[in-house]
């Protein structure tokens, strides 16, 4: 068995590599605040987001205790097949559901689910377990509510950067209650561990954005910070989608390695000459990752509807 990166990518996205140079050889890398004055700056200089046709609807949910802003894509013209729980990036500090307004609107469009993205709070004002506590009580809400609000019970999750950790924490919250409605997740290029403790967690050790989501917690290893550290059995199948020339490579690689290993079904997609946030930049191997992402999950929305895996 091989597992060099030549293996694990699919040759297919090759002849699209000479365009990603292309547009990243002209492209400005960002950097992430280092600091409480930097981030306050950014946040002030951010554009507003683009806004979606239709818009979303605005709704604020109360779960667990909880009140928590959604942003809802219903398909338009037809009843939804599913739901998908989207959680933004953004570092845990930055970022709002409004900024996946297009890309959720053309999910729902492609794959006639409404997809509700959850507003949760932000660090460093609202440290860890702020976020998760959130994303959790959107998930239970949709657990409770999805079949009389969108007329259907399948459901998956997904999230982008700092999302997808919050989408593999919100699994394994759910699993933990011993719930097990989300039939399916899509990651793409998530922080696991937060800790800085293993090889891949030490090459961030330095990011400001780790001090921010963690606060004052005493053990950054806790599987509720960096997911890397959970026990990892009887979660749904799982996507994970990262770029080979992304700093979060080797998180990936020893989250996929350890979900596997943990019996979990998991699909590790790697895409070549990509950085962190590719997905959302405009080339053809993003488009590509999309196209992937869709086709994944409609393959296993039609799974589930011919008999889901859990109860």
């Amino acid at each position: 068995m091989h597992f060099g990166l030549t293996d694990l990518i699919d040759p297919r996205l090759l002849p699209l590599v000479d365009a990603s140079r292309a547009f990243y050889a002209k492209r400005v890398a960002g950097r992430s605040p280092s600091s409480g004055a930097e981030l306050r700056s950014v946040r002030a200089d951010a554009p507003a987001p683009a806004p979606s046709q239709p818009p979303a609807v605005e709704e604020v949910v109360v779960s667990g205790g909880l009140r928590v802003p959604l942003r809802i894509h219903a398909p338009v013209g037809r009843a939804a097949t599913g739901v998908y729980l989207e959680i933004h990036g953004g570092g845990f500090y930055m970022g709002s559901a409004a900024g996946s307004d297009v890309r959720n609107r053309r999910l729902a469009d492609a794959l006639g689910v409404a997809v509700v993205s959850v507003d949760y709070r932000l660090a460093p004002e609202h440290p860890w377990p702020a976020a998760p506590d959130d994303c959790e009580a959107a998930a239970l809400w949709l657990v409770e509510h999805a079949a009389d609000r969108f007329g259907t019970t399948k459901l998956s999750i997904g999230g982008f950067s700092a999302g997808a950790t919050l989408a593999m924490t919100t699994l394994l919250r759910l699993r933990d209650r011993g719930m097990f409605a989300i039939d399916s997740a899509v990651l793409q290029f998530g922080t696991y561990d937060l800790s800085a403790q293993t090889p891949a967690g030490r090459l961030i050790a330095d990011e400001y954005f780790l001090d921010a989501y963690a606060g004052a917690a005493s053990d950054r290893t806790h599987p509720d910070l960096s997911p890397i550290y959970a026990d990892l059995t009887d979660l749904p199948p799982i996507l994970m989608v990262v770029g080979d020339a992304d700093i979060l490579l080797q998180d990936n690689l020893a989250m996929a390695a350890r979900l596997s290993a943990s019996g979990v079904d998991v699909d590790l997609r790697i895409y070549p000459d990509s950085p962190h946030g590719f997905t959302g930049h405009p080339t053809p191997m993003a488009r590509a990752a999309h196209d992937d992402m869709q086709m994944w999950l409609n393959g296993h929305r039609r799974e589930t509807a011919g008999g889901g895996r859990h109860q």
